[in-house]
Formats: C-alpha cells, structure tokens, sequence
C-alpha cells in the first residue's frame, strides 16, 4: 500500500522546502500547481475548456493561456475561480491518482494550497500543515519574489486560516524557524512513517 500525504498551507509558509526535504528522504515528490501548469498546455482538453469558459482574452499571441491574465480575471470574483477550479481541479486529480499508480516509491507527497477542499483529500493517508506567522510569509513573500503588499495581503485573506487548517492536519510542521529546525521535525515524522512501514512487513 502507498502511503499518501498531502502537504499543504498558506501561501509563504514554506510548503515546497518541506516537500524538497521530503523528496530527499525518498518520497516522490508532486507539485499539484505544476500538474495543473502542465494540463493547461496548448492543445489539451482542459486548456481548450479553459478558452471555452472565459474566451480568447486570455490567451497569448501564441495560443497559449496567459496564467497571469486569467489569474486576474478570477481573483476577485468567486463565481469566475468556481469555474476555473471545476475545470482544472478533477483533472489535476485524476493525473494525481495515475502518478500514484505509477509510482515505485512507497511514500508519495502532492504538495496543494487547496488540498483540503480537493477531490483527493478523502484518499489521503495524512495530511501535513505547514505552518508560519503570517507577518514572516508576508516578508519572505516580499523579499524572495518581488510582490505587491496589498497583493499577498488580500490572497492570505481569502485562503483558510491556519487554525482552520491545523483542525484537520494529522501533522504541523513549524516552518518559522532555521532550517535544521524544519528538518528536524519533518526527520521525526518521516521515521514514524518508515516504522510504520516496517511493522506491517
């Protein structure tokens, strides 16, 4: 049996270092925003559904979804987002699943901001929160990749709480710290699953 952990929390909080440290300790690693990226390319089923949904606008000269362009289209209107996310979320669920078939590893790790409301989360063998002060996301955010303030404001705003969030988590990890404390808990967490593992041998 494979054992499935979805990895999730707001966005700064350091959801892709700790899936990093997890694929270092031997899980297969997935990026379900690359998955998505993937199945929105030219010529696919869901990028035409895509331009069927919300039309040649977002498109580059190339044909191409811009994702910046249809990223503004949706980000403050809910009913748009509904649209794109029932378009793009099944889809990126069910490539999720085939991944899993295919995997050779034991542990897989999908990393998602919203994997807690996705198709996959009933399937999950544990759910990892990874957490951090909002005021230190909104600074690393600042800092690493140059964006507005007002900007990552209102996305923390419209993302579920941690506290919600951690209601539901069958593992915190506390990324407000160095690295080797992140390590060091994602290292305790990996050998209660390697123990696991080893018991029902």
């Amino acid at each position: 049996m494979k054992y499935v952990i979805g990895l999730t929390g707001n966005i700064g909080s350091g959801k892709s270092t700790v899936l990093r440290m997890l694929e270092q300790l031997g899980a297969k690693a997935i990026d379900a925003d690359n998955l998505a990226h993937e199945l929105m390319r030219k010529g696919t089923s869901v990028s035409q559904a895509i331009v069927d949904a919300f039309g040649d606008v977002i498109l580059n000269p190339d044909g191409v979804i811009d994702r910046k362009r249809l990223g503004s289209l949706v980000f403050d209107d809910r009913e748009a987002l509904g649209r794109l996310e029932n378009i793009v979320h099944p889809a990126v669920d069910e490539r999720f699943r085939e991944i899993i078939q295919e995997a050779d590893e034991q542990v897989i790790v999908v990393e998602a901001v919203k994997i807690i409301e996705s198709g996959i989360y009933p399937e999950l063998s544990a759910l990892w929160l990874v957490t951090c002060p909002a005021e230190e996301r909104l600074r690393r955010l600042l800092e690493t990749r140059g964006v507005n303030e007002e900007e990552v404001r209102e996305r923390l705003k419209a993302q579920m709480t941690e506290e919600q969030q951690a209601q539901l988590a069958d593992v915190v990890i506390d990324n407000s710290g160095t690295a080797p404390e992140t390590w060091k808990q994602v290292r305790r967490e990996w050998n209660k699953i390697r123990r696991r593992e080893w018991s029902q041998d």
